[in-house]
């Protein structure tokens, strides 16, 4: 077999109408010949595709840096931040696989619907929220919308286009996810800053109703004869487990490891993976084929796909939190900061999706999460007097080394199993990359409140007459609330705790860059080693 890497297999298999779909679970069911979908609903499918996809990846980015906004709009706890992000992560890892199988058994443009429905509205109930509880359960709504139009999408295009088209159809699909991870940042700003925070969420619903008018009259449908039936107990103990782990791993960050809730909720989450495990083991029709992770390269790709979203992507939060709280920056200035890592994704995801069809992937996999690793350790040694400045080359490093990874990743997934198994490698890859960015924000959460406690503690005593607001400080620091703190506070000393709190924040996160750094360099050395030319399934021509 040649060196190169083979280009993502084509969704199909020997016969015309049993191809496979890459976010079914089986063929896609199509048309005989002769009957195939008019050729001018196909640039609508397109269009209804592209319109979903960019409305839910949007919201992977465009929440960060309204965050501190929404903090202190809903008078939001640290914890209650990290459960804005991760209920939405939560729900897409949990839902994806199986909103696959439901689309293969009862139509894919009904379910596509249905997702763009749920999402939409659940938009507007998190523009309504008044708390962070109903912000929560909104957010964590979409993300069922959100895993219910992502694991039909490309089965949609695959089922519209044919030929040299569909290399077009997956290509412009290709730099509208792009689009939306780029400008998702600078986009949150102008919204947050020019309007409010609500904004970020209500600007999805008009673009939910053209998508959703656009497939009811356009879009031609599409099953899975041969479908399997979603795997149910595999969902729910799946689902449970993520979840215990997440709620864990947050709990933990104001209580810590050793309060009997976390123990038993950590204990539970093994109980019930080991359980999902041995159901999966069993069953005639898995959620995941376990036997899928024999192959090296299958797992090094899931290592890379957890690795990219529980380093830099998790990141994000904190250098929003940094950018906005301690340095003073806008919504609109934290996204335009924020625009140096887009820049470095856009210019390598370029140079990668060519050179990936020329060289085996692991020579841009593995390298690439090197560089975001890099990136990370190059923005340590910040401290309360440091700049914006200071990230600039971390941020640029990082970001080329996301955009090196991202287009082979996408292609190993499916690369390296039969067409029939497509949909289900593609969704367990998304899977880790959400678990990824679920688990890798509360761990890094329980990691900065633990750094700044211990700061705050070890040198609060060397400001006299601040002894006594320790706790109320390290509090104010994550919660970004250190101003009205600090205005509750004699004149004498509002200075020198100002500047602790900036210290104590640049400490902690230090010690996250820290982290996030080696969790991407050892996942591009596992990379590097595990994928392996030899896997890529032989494609029919």
């Amino acid at each position: 077999m040649p060196d190169a890497e083979p280009e993502a297999p084509e969704p199909g298999g020997s016969h015309p109408a049993h191809r496979a779909g890459p976010s079914g679970h089986g063929p896609i069911h199509r048309p005989r010949a002769g009957h195939a979908p008019p050729a001018q609903n196909k640039w609508w499918t397109l269009t209804a595709v592209c319109l979903g996809t960019f409305m839910l990846l949007l919201d992977i980015t465009i929440v960060n840096v309204a965050l501190p906004d929404i903090q202190r709009s809903l008078h939001a706890s640290f914890s209650d931040l990290q459960w804005v992000v991760d209920a939405y992560s939560l729900t897409l890892a949990a839902l994806l696989l199986t909103a696959g199988s439901l689309a293969d058994l009862y139509g894919r443009k009904k379910l596509y619907v249905i997702g763009l429905t749920i999402f939409s509205l659940a938009s507007l109930l998190c523009g309504l929220a008044n708390g962070s509880l109903m912000l929560q359960l909104s957010r964590g709504l979409q993300g069922i919308g959100g895993s219910i139009m992502f694991s039909v999408s490309l089965a949609l295009l695959a089922d519209a286009f044919r030929g040299k088209d569909r290399g077009v159809a997956f290509g412009i699909w290709g730099t509208i996810t792009g689009l939306a991870v780029a400008i998702g940042p600078l986009l949150g700003g102008l919204l947050t800053t020019g309007l409010s925070w609500e904004w970020i969420f209500y600007v999805n619903l008009p673009i939910g109703v053209i998508a959703v008018v656009i497939t009811v009259l356009k879009v031609a449908d599409s099953r899975n004869p041969a479908a399997r039936h979603p795997d149910w107990p595999g969902f729910v103990l799946f689902t449970a487990a993520l979840s215990s782990l997440v709620y864990a791993l947050i709990q933990s960050s104001h209580e810590s490891f050793s309060d009997p809730a976390v123990i038993a909720c950590l204990a539970a989450s093994v109980v019930l993976m080991t359980a999902f495990v041995v159901v999966e083991l069993r069953v005639s029709e898995a959620m995941f084929d376990l036997s899928l992770f024999r192959k090296p390269t299958f797992t090094g790709g899931l290592v890379a796909a957890f690795g990219l979203s529980a380093s830099l992507l998790s990141m994000l939060l904190y250098l929003v939190l940094y950018l906005q709280d301690i340095l003073g920056f806008s919504a609109l200035g934290a996204g335009v900061r924020l625009l140096l890592i887009s820049v470095g994704i856009l210019v390598m995801s370029t140079v990668s999706g060519r050179l990936s069809s020329r060289m085996p992937v692991k020579y841009l996999i593995g390298p690439g999460l090197l560089l975001i690793g890099g990136g990370l350790l190059w923005m340590r040694g910040l401290d309360a007097s440091s700049g914006w400045t200071h990230l600039i080359p971390g941020m640029l490093m990082s970001g080329a080394g996301l955009g090196l990874v991202n287009p082979p990743l996408a292609s190993t997934a499916v690369g390296v199993v039969q067409p029939a198994n497509a949909g289900m490698a593609s969704g367990i890859n998304s899977t880790f990359r959400q678990i990824g960015i679920a688990t890798g924000i509360a761990l890094l959460g329980t990691l900065f409140s633990s750094k700044i406690k211990s700061y705050v503690t070890d040198h609060i005593a060397g400001i006299p007459g601040a002894g006594e607001i320790g706790s109320r400080l390290s509090t104010a620091v994550q919660s970004g609330t250190v101003s009205q703190t600090v205005d509750t506070l004699p004149p004498a000393v509002r200075g020198p705790v100002e500047n602790l709190a900036a210290a104590a924040f640049t400490s902690g996160l230090n010690e996250l860059l820290l982290v996030g750094g080696i969790i991407a360099l050892a996942s591009g050395v596992v990379a590097f080693f595990t994928i392996r030319t030899k896997d890529f399934a032989q494609q029919p021509s």
